[in-house]
């Protein structure tokens, strides 16, 4: 049911680094036509790093680990591509259609094609508000092994209820380079990570190790977003605030909730928490990338 492309078969046949990537992020993350530019600039800086990009989807109802660049580019610029955890995998598969793989389903998908390390900018997790949604991320992290490298959790969400729910779920949280989980658009949280490494190589040693143990579940490496790009913490609060005032407002519910809220933060900011979020985004993919390198050298 799955295909895997050439490229990254021939890759995972020979013990190379490969990295997946989700394609929600173009399909419904980014403006176009940014989106496919950040898309294929992704997969460079992965290449770069001496790794093999696997950009995840399903297209014409076949779920595909590693996309081409025409394919990369329909997803990101198709109208009425579906949003796709893994439980709507089903969905496009029996109609046929195109579907955009959020942090869940693509992590269940490349996972069973072989690929170990995978890159996006945040993961989903505990909603602010009443209603308490949480992401089905939370609980795909918590059943699927892979490495997955972010800048913490999308900070539109209530981070305290999502680091909580990270841990009840069994996920390891590593700081690269740090001692507190990242919060998407600016470095600190005051939230601590459970391990913190300084380098690929000891991020390549922890999977290793929860791998060798048989451990169920992802390691969750948690990259501050680039000094550059950050954003202060007290003007992002602000902004979400008046995103979610507006989502309720809207009436805006379920699997819509966060690409509302960060169209609405990006307007808030004028711009320039999308400029974080591509230069994260940018940055995690390098990151991914060298871990991935090491755990091939590692194993050669």
């Amino acid at each position: 049911m799955i295909r895997t492309s050439d490229e990254v078969a021939e890759a995972l046949g020979a013990g190379q680094a490969v990295v997946a990537l989700e394609s929600t992020v173009l399909a419904h993350g980014l403006p176009r036509p940014r989106n496919l530019q950040v898309g294929l600039a992704m997969e460079q800086r992965v290449r770069e790093a001496g790794a093999v990009p696997a950009t995840v989807g399903v297209l014409g109802g076949v779920p595909s680990v590693g996309l081409s660049r025409d394919e990369v580019e329909r997803m990101a610029m198709a109208d009425g591509v579906l949003k796709l955890s893994t439980r709507d995998l089903p969905v496009p598969v029996a109609r046929g259609s195109d579907g955009a793989t959020t942090v869940a389903a693509t992590m269940w998908l490349a996972h069973r094609a072989g690929v170990q390390v995978f890159a996006t900018g945040g993961i989903g997790g505990v909603h602010r508000g009443e209603d308490r949604d949480v992401s089905a991320d939370i609980t795909e992290l918590g059943r699927t092994p892979m490495l997955v490298v972010c800048a913490g959790a999308k900070s539109v969400l209530d981070l305290p209820a999502t680091r909580e729910a990270l841990e009840t779920a069994g996920v390891l949280l590593v700081g690269f380079g740090t001692d507190e989980l990242p919060a998407f658009y600016s470095p600190r949280s005051g939230i601590p990570v459970d391990v913190r490494v300084d380098d690929a190589a000891q991020a390549a040693a922890l999977w290793r190790a929860h791998r060798d143990l048989g451990l169920p579940g992802a390691v969750l490496l948690c990259v501050p977003p680039p000094e550059e790009h950050a954003l202060a913490a007290d003007e992002v609060d602000g902004a979400i605030a008046s995103a979610l005032e507006g989502a309720r407002a809207a009436g805006i519910r379920g699997k819509e909730v966060t690409p509302f809220l960060l169209r609405a933060v990006a307007e808030a900011t004028g711009g320039r928490s999308l400029e974080a979020n591509v230069g994260l985004l940018l940055n995690n993919a390098a990151v991914a990338a060298s871990v991935a390198v090491a755990l091939a050298e590692g194993a050669a």
